[in-house]
């Protein structure tokens, strides 16, 4: 009984702990986003936001953030929609553009990026690494780049890849590590590295929620 006890108290602490995490990360990012005073960031949530501009990252009502958001210097904004979760380790990464719709699911270990992050030459390439480990990353940049849009009720499953200039129509399903380059239709269910369709489902488009 005792064992069971100290038990209860270590997962009550673990509890606590998480709360009071939450509730620091949300106050400590709400000065870089524009976040709806019913949404929250949790433990595992981090966002980077080096220009500071809390209008660059939106976040709708009852979103759970877990993961992490992040606009370049040179660019970039992010929108998350309403009743969306963004799980832990994933990584949305914005030089574009990206729009995320309502009750959205994005499960543990997604990429979406909308841009290819680094030059393709080596030289320039190093010279860019190098600035970002002694000054940060730069201002005056530009990357091939390209908006990525995922509509309302999403679902991208754990370690998806997501690329520049993609957009995800509303309901589609993306499968467990898929790498998505191409758009992908709503109402449809695809996975592989490319992704294909797998399935397509019945629109479900005929409702809202309460």
């Amino acid at each position: 009984m005792l064992r069971f006890d100290r038990a209860a108290a270590a997962l009550a602490w673990v509890g606590l702990t998480e709360r009071v995490q939450s509730w620091y990360r949300t106050v400590l990012y709400r000065s870089l986003t524009t976040t709806h005073s019913t949404s929250r960031f949790y433990g595992t949530a981090r966002v980077l936001n080096p220009r500071r501009n809390p209008g660059l990252i939106n976040i709708g009502k009852h979103t759970i953030i877990r993961g992490e958001l992040f606009c370049f210097a040179h660019g970039g904004s992010i929108d998350v929609g309403s009743w969306c979760f963004i799980g832990e380790q994933s990584r949305i990464w914005s030089a574009k553009r990206v729009t995320i719709g309502d009750r959205v699911l994005i499960a543990h270990s997604v990429n979406i990026h909308d841009t290819i992050s680094h030059p393709i030459l080596a030289r320039e390439r190093f010279k860019h690494t190098r600035m970002i480990i002694t000054h940060g990353h730069p201002e005056n940049v530009e990357f091939a780049s390209a908006g990525v849009l995922i509509c309302d009720d999403a679902w991208i499953g754990f370690g998806a890849t997501i690329l520049r200039g993609v957009t995800i129509g509303r309901g589609a399903i993306i499968g467990a590590a898929t790498v998505v380059t191409e758009d992908v239709p709503a109402w449809s269910i695809v996975a592989g590295n490319p992704a294909r369709i797998i399935r397509e489902l019945t629109p479900d488009d005929d409702w809202r929620p309460d």
